[in-house]
Parts: C-alpha cells; sequence; structure tokens
C-alpha cells in the first residue's frame, strides 16, 4: 500500500509539542507565536509538496529474539531484534510480542519531497524552519498510517475513535516502534526493512549507516498484539553483541559501529 498525503491532511496530526521542543521554547506565548508562523509556512508549501507513505502486511513467527517474516518476493526473511539486557529491566526484546507459530506484522515508511530539504538554502531561518516541519510531517503520517492501518487495512481496531491528544499519548491498540528509536536502536535494520518494502517507491535512498535521505523520513514496524508495549533496549553486552552480529550475518566490527551508543 502506497499513499501520498497533503499537507493539510497531515496538519491535524502534527505534535507541535517536539516542534516547541527543537526550537527550545517553553513560554506558551512564544509557543503560540511560532506554531502560527509554521502553519502560515506551512499554508504556502500545501499543494507544492506531498508526504508519502508505504506500509505492507506480513505473515510472520517468532523464533527466540528474532523474527521470520514472510514476503512473497523474498521468502523467509530473518528480522534479528535486540533485547533488554541491563540489572532491572523487564528483559524485553521486539519479537516477545509476536506468536511464535502464527502471527502478522506491519511494516512502514514514510517520507517528504526531497524540495523541502534542498529548496530553501538561501534562506538559513526558513530552511531550519522547514525541516523542523519536514520531520513533523514525517512523524505525522506515520501517525495518520497507522490510525488507517488499525481501523481499515489491517482493521484489528475498527471501531476506534481517539482524539488527536490520545493518539500522541499512544492510547491505541499496539505499538508502532520506529528504527533508530530506544526499542529499535540499530539503524542498519533499514537494509531489511528496503528489501521487504523498496523504500525507493517513495524516494527514500539509503546511506552506508542506513541513515534514511530524505532526513525527514522515518521507517519502523507495526505490532497489533494488546499487551505490546514501547521499551528502551538500553546497554548491551559484548555477549549479546556477538549474538546479533551472528543473527544479522555480518562482522562483530560492523556491529559494533551500528551499535556504539548501547554498548
Amino acid at each position: 500500500m502506497k499513499r501520498t498525503y497533503e499537507i493539510h491532511d497531515l496538519q491535524p496530526y502534527v505534535n507541535w509539542a517536539y516542534f516547541y521542543y527543537a526550537w527550545q521554547l517553553r513560554n506558551p506565548e512564544q509557543q503560540q507565536k511560532s506554531r502560527e508562523e509554521a502553519e502560515t509556512v506551512l499554508h504556502r508549501l500545501d499543494g507544492n509538496y506531498h508526504v508519502y507513505a508505504l506500509f505492507q502486511l506480513f505473515d510472520c513467527y517468532s523464533d527466540g529474539d528474532d523474527v521470520i517474516i514472510s514476503s512473497p518476493m523474498k521468502g523467509l526473511c530473518r528480522c534479528p531484534f535486540l533485547r533488554q539486557q541491563a540489572q532491572g529491566t523487564d528483559h524485553l526484546c521486539l519479537s516477545d510480542f509476536i506468536h511464535p507459530d502464527k502471527d502478522r506484522i506491519g511494516l512502514f515508511a514514510t517520507s517528504v519531497d526531497h524540495g523541502l530539504e534542498c529548496d530553501f538554502d538561501n534562506d538559513p531561518y526558513q530552511k531550519m524552519m522547514i525541516q523542523l516541519l519536514a520531520d513533523r510531517l514525517a512523524e505525522a503520517a506515520a501517525e495518520k498510517l497507522h490510525e488507517e492501518v488499525r481501523r481499515k487495512e489491517w482493521g484489528y481496531a475498527p471501531n476506534e475513535h481517539l482524539t488527536m491528544e490520545e493518539l500522541h499519548a499512544e492510547r491505541f491498540q499496539g505499538i508502532r516502534p520506529a528504527v533508530g528509536y530506544p526499542s529499535l536502536p540499530d539503524t542498519s535494520l533499514n537494509f531489511v526493512l528496503d528489501e521487504l518494502l523498496q523504500f525507493k517507491q517513495i524516494g527514500i535512498r539509503l546511506t552506508e549507516s542506513g541513515a534514511m535521505k530524505p532526513h525527514a523520513s522515518v521507517s519502523g514496524l507495526m505490532v497489533a498484539l494488546p499487551e505490546a508495549r514501547y521499551f528502551s533496549v538500553g546497554r548491551i553486552g559484548e555477549d549479546q553483541l556477538r549474538d546479533y552480529a551472528h543473527r544479522r550475518g555480518l562482522p562483530i566490527q560492523t556491529m559494533r559501529k551500528f551499535l556504539a551508543s548501547q554498548l
């Protein structure tokens, strides 16, 4: 499934709290003034730039700390995950939320028009403003896409009716962990997702480190289990690094670079 969103369709889904945080705005009056300016910019961009989304639902099952995904094009694909290892944690892994016999998992990516990151180089302030708005639009597209998936495409929550505040507070069923975030910190997993989704369909290319271009892009998983919850993997030991590198089929030194912040 591929979606093209108009900016005005996404504007209600924008989480302005992160926009204010990026500008370090704590005063309500400053926040309101900045939002009004940002909404004027969004109105100007609307119709000239778009935001794109990809989603696909796959059969899968868990195998230890891995999830085995069945793709019509690629066959069985092993997607390894990291487990919490520090004392005082629940030792969670994303594979814990996938049934070992038979289940389903969603993969997604969202991104903005390339022009939002390169058409405003002559004005540093506008460039920063639009970059921050582009980041918010990519996240808003993920939020709207996830809502559509829960209610229609996957349809496991067809009667869901949440306010924007409830959506931003993540009161929906299931989770949407994104690559690079605390429960999915290995950005090189983007290479696995790219094989299954073909990011190029919405203009995303990957760097050698697995970072996405345009920068204002989001990728990740959608899990339906009601008991699924977000968590932070945190620090891992050399034992898990070696095991994870083996499961990824990559040299330990390569994985050490990808996971430097977790070691």
